[in-house]
């Protein structure tokens, strides 16, 4: 019966002990910078009357969801490697799986919303702003958390449905699907077939509608007349498939295809990048590359230097 284990010990890059200080400072420097990073755009989104369009309502809401992304995986692991504090109990366990999941699968959704957000704007200008109402847009977040709440429901269901009857170590630093699955003394097959094809769908998906959005888009942006039209929608949307790239890259070749677990040290590695580096990046990514963004950052400093 699964009752015989009360609490995981999380033994992620436990095998490379002069790693852990090292380890340590970088959850806490990149959490912090996330926070920072996040909490400075949605500020600058709400600040600025001119930044109240669909495009920066989902940016808002993508880091928003960043912040909580990285808060179920970075404080835990950074007392993980700095105290040695690998204790998890079960129902811990489960709780952060199931936002770990929410979060990870309803930022995948987002990815997918914003790119047809993009598509609209530059395939269908001058019907934008009836398409993408505020109404539609909502419903859209709505439903991203939503196709999220589904998908941690049937993961953490399923996967806490095994028993565990020892050993109670999870080769992870935090509760992932796979690696919690490892752990249980059940036959796992259909657990690991369930996972497959929901995740592989739902990456698979989400991907197909940013894929096909992005092909419409790169074919109107060829045959804009005007250099500078280019420049500008390409612009705008090179931030986005950046982000894309970066997501979809790491997650697909962790969930999405057989046998990719395998290795629990390659495994915890690219953890990192999908867990804590990208929705630190994401902040960076959209400023950098955003001329509107860096305008209305501008504009504040300028007024905070008044005061």
């Amino acid at each position: 019966n699964h009752t015989k284990i009360t609490e995981f010990v999380l033994v992620g890059f436990k095998s490379h002990p002069g790693s852990q200080l090292f380890l340590s400072a970088l959850f806490s420097t990149m959490y912090a910078v996330t926070i920072v990073g996040n909490v400075c755009m949605i500020l600058i989104i709400r600040m600025d009357s001119k930044l109240h369009t669909p495009m920066y309502f989902f940016l808002e809401n993508l880091s928003t969801l960043d912040i909580c992304y990285s808060s179920v995986i970075a404080p835990r692991a950074t007392l993980i490697f700095s105290l040695d504090r690998r204790n998890i109990s079960y129902n811990g366990c489960a709780s952060q799986m199931f936002s770990f999941s929410l979060f990870g699968t309803t930022e995948a959704f987002f990815l997918a919303v914003m790119a047809y957000d993009r598509f609209t704007a530059i395939c269908n200008p001058l019907l934008y702003q009836v398409i993408m109402s505020k109404r539609l847009c909502v419903f859209m977040v709505m439903a991203s958390y939503l196709s999220g709440c589904i998908n941690c429901t049937i993961q953490t269901g399923f996967t806490f449905s095994l028993s565990f009857c020892g050993p109670k170590e999870i080769n992870h630093f935090f509760c992932d699907v796979a690696a919690v699955m490892h752990a249980s003394c059940s036959d796992t097959l259909v657990n690991e077939l369930v996972m497959l094809a929901v995740c592989g769908s739902i990456i698979v998906g989400t991907a197909l509608v940013v894929f096909i959005s992005y092909g419409y888009i790169i074919i109107t942006i060829v045959q804009m007349r005007s250099a500078e039209s280019r420049h500008k929608a390409f612009s705008t949307c090179s931030s986005h498939m950046m982000t894309i790239c970066l997501f979809f890259g790491t997650v697909f070749f962790m969930y999405a295809q057989p046998g990719a677990t395998s290795s629990p040290d390659r495994s915890n590695t690219i953890s990192i990048f999908y867990t804590v580096i990208i929705p630190m990046l994401n902040p960076f990514i959209y400023t950098l590359q955003n001329k509107e963004v860096k305008g209305s950052l501008k504009k504040t400093i300028k007024k905070e230097r008044v005061f």
